[in-house]
């Protein structure tokens, strides 16, 4: 870890302590405790959070509990630099997925370790979970750009750790310079095909399409050996191929004889250290629902009243993440979802959310001059 911060610092220790744990379970008082004291760091040291926060009538002198930590809308990332430590700390930048006239979303860190920390674990419980042995390995092909040809993706990153640790020597990223590299997929998936190899193909929905597209042109079809998988994320966000998830599931399905049983989302964005996916794999016949590590919790917000939506109820996803150390913990998204067990589901994205949300947030972040300040040249205040 490179922070500086005392403070900081014993945080961090603590939650990568819980993240390294074999078998990391929910424990209510440590989050809570955690939470509460993440808050109040945060509060301190990163200006335009502490009067969002304030805004709110929300301070570490008056909020008790994580459910009443104030979250910031994911689009307040795209106006400035929620960060908790001094720019020139800075050792990786995050951004949004986007086009380069349109402003993106950024996530600052001064270390990896924790995203790193929270990523691995839930990767392997949701994904892996047949691999029992730290060191085994998978045939993994992955479509989506590689780090070093993406190196501000977080997906990117994710799929790097993941591979280095868990692909096979036939494994690679199967995107370069912005193009699906069919041709090399193709031959990749007939290969495990003629070999018998379960493989895992992860990747951007859009991405799948585009292999979909190609085989179902030539009326190519294929069924993958028994055991193999495959992770989507991201759906189909400034795209104009819009597919419903079943749809695309059964088209999966059809072209590579793998059931939807064993079709995973994933369910992360930039602004979160952690990602939460479909249970299916990990408890196989039980209800599709999202779930994360142990250090996060979400709330369904009712938009209206800042209250829990009732059981079963829409209400805007808001997450809280204890590996979000360096930024801030407690996120508002711009989607809908419910409830669903110990888990939720994502109905949908909540019409002008992110605008409405970025712009309010804004105006409250920026009262009173730029982030940071005194704190950017050493001035910290103590948590």
């Amino acid at each position: 870890m490179s922070t500086a911060d005392p403070a900081r610092s014993e945080l961090d220790r603590r939650i990568l302590a819980w993240m390294d744990e074999p078998e990391a379970a929910a424990d209510e008082a440590r989050f809570e405790e955690l939470a509460i004291q993440l808050f109040a760091h945060q509060f301190a040291r990163c200006q335009p959070f502490e009067r969002f926060c304030r805004a709110r009538g929300s301070t570490p002198q008056n909020v008790e509990t994580w459910r009443e930590i104030p979250a910031v809308p994911t689009g307040a990332f795209k106006e400035m630099a929620l960060r908790c430590f001094p720019s020139e700390r800075e050792c990786h930048v995050f951004r949004t997925s986007g086009t380069s006239t349109r402003r993106r979303g950024e996530l600052h860190l001064d270390t990896l370790a924790l995203y790193q920390a929270s990523l691995l674990p839930s990767f392997e419980r949701h994904v892996l979970p047949d691999l029992y042995e730290p060191s085994q390995h998978i045939r993994m092909l992955i479509l989506a750009p590689s780090p070093l040809e993406a190196p501000d993706s977080s997906l990117s990153h994710m799929f790097g750790l993941v591979l280095e640790r868990h692909g096979d020597p036939e494994s690679g990223f199967l995107v370069e310079k912005g193009e699906l590299r069919t041709e090399r997929l193709l031959d990749g998936l007939e290969k495990a095909v003629r070999s018998g190899v379960a493989l895992a193909l992860c990747g951007t929905a859009l991405a799948l399409v585009h292999l979909l597209e190609a085989m179902e042109s030539e009326g190519n079809r294929i069924s993958l050996p028994e055991g193999s998988r495959v992770m989507e994320t991201g759906g189909f966000k400034g795209s104009s191929r819009e597919l419903p998830r079943d749809a695309l599931y059964e088209r999966l399905h059809r072209s590579l004889g793998v059931p939807p049983s064993r079709i995973v989302n994933q369910y992360g964005m930039t602004e979160l250290g952690s990602q939460f996916y479909d249970s299916v794999l990990r408890f196989p016949g039980a209800p599709r629902r999202k779930l994360g590590p142990p250090w996060t919790r979400v709330r369904m917000v009712d938009p209206e009243t800042g209250d829990d939506a009732g059981e079963g109820e829409i209400g805007v996803v808001t997450v809280l993440d204890l590996a979000n150390t360096g930024s801030v913990l407690a996120i508002q998204t711009a989607d809908l979802g419910r409830a669903l067990g110990d888990g939720f589901e994502v109905i949908g994205r909540e019409p002008g959310a992110e605008a409405r949300g970025c712009s309010i947030a804004a105006d409250e972040m920026l009262q009173g001059g730029p982030a940071w300040d005194a704190r950017d040249r050493g001035d910290e205040r103590p948590s």
